[in-house]
């Protein structure tokens, strides 16, 4: 299991050896409920004896593993996504790492929530990966502990196989759906934050870009894809 990222967490995981470790890929997925008077996400507080993160609420993600690239899958990316995922990558790998991504958000969310976006044949899941937009990409400034190359996704929980949970790994000891208001009062890493906050600004602006979060010589650079 791996573990869900934060790609611009706070000082406290910084490494002593800045020069070690390239980012690796990492997706995570936000589900949206629809069905009450406010957008409602979905959320899971980190245990407390984890070093990375302890106690933080985040969403379910984690790193690409090489099996998500042969995976099958019940539908497949939406051309404008998968063309969205491919800017955040190096053109040669840019079409199978897309793919690859989406099938990483969908199996950790099953693996740590424990909802199914997508089909269960026999204890295979099949994920539907045109049920998924884009909405942030991020990457860990140099000299953290854990870096990633992160894609934040969002799906509506419609397309859910059902709203009831079956147990998750265990990575998320608490896990509930929170309003955006509610969500940004929690205790959230500072991506984290970013992303919900980017989640409320696009219900008001469907149209607006999808934005990239990265360090660039010390600075905090925040552009459109």
């Amino acid at each position: 299991m791996s573990q869900a990222p934060d790609p611009l967490e706070d000082a406290a995981q910084r490494d002593r050896n800045p020069a070690r470790g390239r980012p690796k890929d990492a997706a995570t997925l936000i589900l949206v409920r629809r069905d009450g008077p406010r957008p409602r996400l979905l959320m899971g507080r980190r245990q407390a004896g984890h070093a990375f993160m302890p106690d933080k609420w985040v969403f379910p993600g984690g790193r690409v593993d090489r099996a998500d690239f042969r995976a099958p899958a019940a539908s497949e990316l939406r051309p404008d996504v998968a063309e969205a995922v491919a800017r955040t990558a190096a053109p040669a790998r840019a079409r199978s790492l897309a793919r690859a991504l989406g099938v990483a958000a969908v199996r950790e969310t099953w693996e740590e929530a424990g909802v199914v976006l997508g089909r269960l044949q026999g204890d295979r899941l099949l994920p539907e990966l045109t049920a998924l937009t884009l909405v942030a990409h991020a990457i860990t400034p140099p000299g953290r502990v854990r870096r990633f190359d992160a894609r934040f996704f969002t799906a509506d929980a419609s397309a859910l196989q059902s709203l009831e949970r079956t147990p998750g790994s265990g990575e998320l000891e608490e896990i509930a759906w929170f309003s955006l208001s509610a969500a940004l009062a929690l205790d959230l890493p500072s991506i984290t934050r970013f992303v919900v906050s980017e989640i409320g600004n696009r219900e008001d602006d469907p149209t607006r870009p999808i934005l990239s979060v990265r360090m660039l010589r010390g600075q905090k650079r925040v552009d459109p894809l």
